[in-house]
């Protein structure tokens, strides 16, 4: 079996992209997993398909898979390559399309100056929406690690977040933290683990550890968890530029049962053809 594929990226956070609309894309978790190979297939972070709606008021059905070929309801960076693909492809000459995703409907609409702005949706607290293990809603949560607790906000942007603040995200324990965090027994689907390093109140840096997939140049959906998670602690204005070792995204939110606004780069590296057993 022959596919037609593009590798994109969005501030460094990499897919590979299938059009499951002009050709029919049906993946194992092990064929997901060797195409994100980054020695024996294409590699990447997230699978993405771009699929027709199941449902009459989408454009598109959006579905992700991380690395580890498990399939995720949401991926903010992804939206934004999904948008400039389906644009690129001219799958759709709108410049604001409707999306469906495993955990609702997203809106990406296409800047003149080539960046992507999507409405990710309203944030969730409570713990049964995330889910989270915890007998109430809380601003903060303590989690306990192996000899050590940290304090960490927890919240949905359609997928699950844990947000930690650190003083330097330079040496912040990403990679010892972050895979104990992930499979918390607190995280019955597991969880993203960010690390925020508040500049001033209209700049952080940002370092996500991604479930599935491990940490990440970018992460759009941990973007908008950690600016959240800043602005409901008092810390951060509406809105705020979000630096990781990708790129830089925008973030904005304007709190209580807003929706949540993120603007970034997508961009297409190479078109390929890849054949699966």
């Amino acid at each position: 079996m022959k596919l037609r594929f593009n590798k994109m990226h969005g501030a460094g956070n990499d897919f590979v992209v299938f059009d499951a609309i002009n050709q029919r894309v049906e993946l194992s978790a092990e064929q997901v997993r060797f195409i994100a190979d980054r020695h024996f297939g294409v590699g990447c972070d997230q699978l993405l398909l771009v699929e027709r709606p199941t449902r009459n008021d989408a454009d598109f059905r959006y579905r992700i898979f991380n690395a580890d070929g498990g399939e995720v309801e949401q991926c903010g960076n992804g939206a934004r390559c999904f948008m400039r693909f389906v644009h690129d492809k001219k799958l759709s000459q709108q410049s604001e399309i409707s999306v469906e995703t495993a955990s609702g409907i997203i809106r990406p609409r296409l800047e003149a100056d080539g960046r992507v702005t999507v409405n990710m949706g309203a944030p969730h607290f409570e713990p049964d929406q995330i889910p989270f293990i915890a007998d109430k809603c809380a601003l903060t949560y303590e989690l306990a690690l192996e000899g050590e607790t940290v304090e960490i906000s927890v919240l949905s942007m359609g997928n699950p977040h844990a947000v930690q603040y650190v003083d330097d995200i330079d040496t912040a324990p990403v990679a010892r933290q972050g895979p104990q965090i992930e499979a918390h027994p607190r995280f019955p689907n597991k969880v993203n683990a960010g690390f925020m390093q508040i500049v001033d109140r209209q700049n952080i840096r940002l370092r996500v550890y991604e479930r599935g997939a491990g940490e990440t140049l970018a992460c759009g959906t941990g973007a908008c968890a950690a600016v959240v998670a800043g602005i409901r602690r008092g810390l951060l204005d509406a809105t705020v530029h979000v630096v990781m070792r990708g790129g830089l995204l925008t973030i904005h939110w304007a709190g209580a049962d807003a929706t949540v606004w993120m603007t970034g780069p997508a961009a297409n590296v190479f078109e390929g053809e890849i054949e699966l057993g």
